[in-house]
């Protein structure tokens, strides 16, 4: 039996949960928002997860039922992230470990999200579809690591709804992204946007920058808010669903798995269930509690690395922003 305790705090929410073999203990997560059409900074964002980092440790402490000794590692999100916020949150970890006398493992965060989306769903072998406000790929597992078949070349899906979101000045409570799908389900009319897929790669910042240089104008032509945000679901949806079927495709996959913050939205899951459908194949995705950055995934992916016998050097326990997918190799996956 064995118990982990994760750190995450690659952006502007800091979790902390405890997994024992593949059992979820506890979970629990702050957010750091700001006001409206702004987004969030490192230096401000690291500073709020200094604030709250002890109150959350607590939290998912005393929500676990779990003593401080029977702990076996401590788990810290290792990159890819946010500089500031990153550095924060692996002090604490790295403090904690000493404290505690347990040993420290840096977890990918990407690897995080994909073997937490497992877990949850019961996926065995899927083609993942992995979507954030950081990052934007499309992967599948082969030969002990996750593949990377196509991503973005510029900035990533959660990035582009965030920063349209800013232009239409809507809350950042609870998430852009969220306050952009309710939008879309009152549009009406469709607007053509630039579609960008390039090969297996996408690119959404010519979208955004279309978007951005057109919203005041196109509201004056009788476009509501809901139909913008609409159009902009639509159109940047069925790109990452055109790559993620070619992806399907190529590897002969039954099963596709969304993970990341906008794998929570209903309409990117319809859309690919459709697809899905189509194509005899079966779609997995989680609610909020698992697809939003938290703390228990990097548990649960550092109590599989533990388990098969990954072991770090103190001096090896720092971090890396730009810390790709398929640098990992996956030592716990024996197909």
């Amino acid at each position: 039996m064995v118990i982990a305790i994760g750190f995450e705090g690659s952006a502007n929410k800091i979790g902390i949960g405890l997994v024992q073999d593949g059992k979820v203990l506890s979970n629990c997560r702050r957010t750091y928002i700001t006001p409206p059409g702004e987004g969030f900074l490192p230096k401000e964002t690291a500073q709020h997860h200094r604030k709250v980092v002890l109150t959350v440790l607590k939290e998912a402490l005393e929500q676990s039922g779990i003593e401080i000794k029977d702990i076996d590692v401590v788990c810290y999100t290792k990159g890819p992230g946010m500089g500031a916020p990153l550095s924060t949150v692996a002090i604490v970890a790295r403090t904690v470990a000493q404290l505690w006398n347990k040993p420290l493992l840096g977890v990918n965060h990407c690897i995080g999200h994909i073997e937490m989306g497992r877990l949850i769903t019961g996926a065995k072998n899927p083609t993942v579809l992995y979507v954030s406000g950081g990052n934007t790929q499309v992967i599948a597992y082969a030969r002990k690591r996750y593949r990377i078949f196509g991503e973005t070349i510029d900035i990533a899906v959660g990035n582009c709804l965030d920063r349209f979101a800013r232009v239409l000045k809507l809350s950042n409570d609870p998430s852009p992204g969220y306050n952009i799908e309710q939008a879309a389900k009152k549009g009406q009319k469709y607007l053509s946007l630039p579609y960008c897929v390039k090969g297996m790669d996408v690119s959404f910042s010519g979208i955004l920058s279309y978007m951005e240089q057109h919203t005041e104008k196109l509201l004056k032509e009788g476009y509501t808010p809901e139909d913008l945000c609409y159009s902009l679901q639509e159109t940047i949806f069925a790109m990452l669903v055109e790559t993620t079927e070619r992806a399907l495709a190529h590897c002969g996959s039954n099963e596709v798995l969304i993970v990341g913050g906008v794998g929570c939205n209903e309409r990117l899951q319809e859309m690919m269930g459709t697809m899905c459908k189509e194509r005899d194949a079966k779609l997995f995705a989680t609610d909020e509690r698992f697809c939003i950055d938290n703390g228990v995934m990097i548990a649960h992916a550092g109590w599989e690395m533990f388990k098969s016998g990954t072991r770090m050097r103190w001096e090896d326990t720092f971090i890396t922003q730009r810390f790709r997918t398929d640098e990992v190799e996956t030592t716990w996956r024996d197909d």
